[in-house]
């Protein structure tokens, strides 16, 4: 099975003034979503929230600044892991993803880069 990183894009204000209830019903949701995924076959390998971009540090070429690189309306809020048969079976589970209609989500094929010495692949496909 190929591996596909899920990137969740969403208003980060939507949390910060939902309060405590706002993320309560985010963490029922993805959890009910982890649920699904493994109910399809599909396998979750990883994945984690992300802190606000005003915590983030950005590096461009060698210069280093506080804060996310671009002001965008959407930020990088979160990301899965998810082992999928093909990109169309990662692509069903993204859309399942809590919060995809507010934001947008992005999908990745895991790209392997095979180690010099022995062939194997840093992502273990």
């Amino acid at each position: 099975m190929a591996q596909y990183a899920i990137l969740i894009y969403e208003a980060e204000s939507a949390y910060a003034d939902g309060g405590q209830e706002a993320w309560q019903q985010a963490a029922e949701a993805h959890s009910r979503f982890a649920g699904q995924v493994g109910e399809r076959g599909g396998k979750i390998l990883g994945g984690d929230a992300l802190e606000p971009t005003s915590t983030a540090t950005s590096i461009r070429s060698d210069i280093v600044t506080d804060g996310p690189f671009a002001e965008t309306k959407e930020a990088l809020g979160g990301f899965y892991l998810v082992e999928a048969a093909d990109l169309d079976e990662a692509i069903r589970f993204a859309a399942m993803i809590p919060g995809a209609r507010r934001g947008s989500i992005e999908i990745r094929p895991i790209f392997s880069v095979p180690y010099a010495s022995d062939g194997a692949s840093q992502s273990g496909s």
